[in-house]
């Protein structure tokens, strides 16, 4: 499998703040790829490492096979969408799809052809003539879609582009750019702090903290077999289980993580199971999440929606089979 980009042991220091710490990861021709973690978690840093906005302060990173380091973001065959769009507001949609061919010396015809061709890609055909301005923040984030396409980069960079639309444009467009980039079969490299759309959108995900990388791997793998504690707790909110709990539970001492919709809840205050109480309850929609106390251990259940619900100090007893509680490792 090619790599598009790699990191060896890539690190960015500003002054004593270590920003990115020695990453190393491999990131697949034709991939979809997120970068999921908290703010201050390297991730944006790593984006604009790529991007050639930032140089590493030690390790060495490849497009392609070629070395990046030093050279300019011009001469990369990436592009880049940020999540303010920065369109032009002076100037109307198609010339601010066709700018980076203008710079690039394009011929008029030409560069208005391209962009025209862009924006149909993007479901914006006949927007030309329009300023940012007039456009809804869906229509904007697509414009600064199609003025990165227009380019053909083999990487597309995107920093939480969805981040200022709207819970169902941004599930629509979640959608739409996962059928684009299947479609066009470039590189995407995605950055966002949001779990859900790392999870629904991404071939991979790289979690980050602390200008770390904790873990690389699947959605499901990194939803159902977290390698740490910090993994198991940021993605999907698991219950992160102290060896105590867990050896009573399987024998073993080991941290676990247990997800809340892996367990059962059931009325009583005795019974096979481990007893607690219901502190609150949230409502969900499709399911209504439990906030519980097991001596003293806060823990997190789901249940479906139309199933009976305990009320708030009820005392229930909880189950779950031993195959979904994924252990961890001590020192995780």
């Amino acid at each position: 499998m090619t790599a598009a980009v790699t990191f060896q042991k890539v690190s960015r220091h500003f002054g004593a703040v270590r920003a990115v710490d020695a990453v190393d990861l491999d990131i697949a021709q034709g991939e979809f790829f997120a970068m999921l973690g908290p703010s201050g978690s390297g991730k944006t840093t790593c984006l604009r490492l790529i991007a050639g906005f930032e140089q590493p302060t030690a390790g060495s990173i490849s497009i392609f096979s070629e070395r990046a380091e030093g050279v300019p973001p011009y001469r990369r065959n990436v592009n880049t969408v940020f999540q303010d769009y920065a369109l032009f507001p002076h100037l109307n949609v198609l010339d601010n799809v066709a700018y980076g061919l203008m710079v690039k010396g394009v011929p008029r015809p030409e560069r208005a052809r391209a962009a025209n061709e862009a924006l149909e890609l993007v479901r914006l055909p006949g927007y030309g003539a329009r300023r940012p301005g007039q456009l809804s923040g869906g229509q904007r984030q697509r414009v600064a879609l199609a003025r990165a396409l227009v380019n053909k980069p083999k990487v597309l960079l995107l920093d939480e582009p969805l981040g200022a639309l709207d819970l169902k444009l941004r599930e629509n467009m979640q959608e739409e750019l996962k059928l684009l980039q299947r479609a066009l079969g470039i590189t995407f490299v995605f950055v966002t702090h949001d779990q859900g759309e790392a999870l629904s959108m991404a071939d991979r995900v790289a979690v980050f903290d602390n200008g770390r990388v904790m873990q690389i791997g699947a959605p499901q793998d990194i939803y159902e077999r977290p390698a740490s504690r910090f993994v198991a707790d940021f993605v999907g909110s698991s219950n992160v289980l102290p060896p105590d709990f867990v050896q009573r539970c399987c024998g073993q001492r080991r941290w676990g993580s247990l997800r809340p919709e892996s367990i059962r809840v059931a009325p009583g205050a005795t019974g096979e199971g481990v007893v607690a109480r219901v502190v609150s309850r949230h409502y969900l929609g499709a399911a209504t999440k439990l906030a519980l106390d097991a001596d003293g251990l806060r823990l997190h259940a789901t249940m479906p929606a139309g199933t009976a619900l305990p009320a708030d100090g009820d005392h229930v007893v909880l189950t779950f089979n031993r195959d979904q509680l994924h252990l961890m490792e001590e020192q995780a």
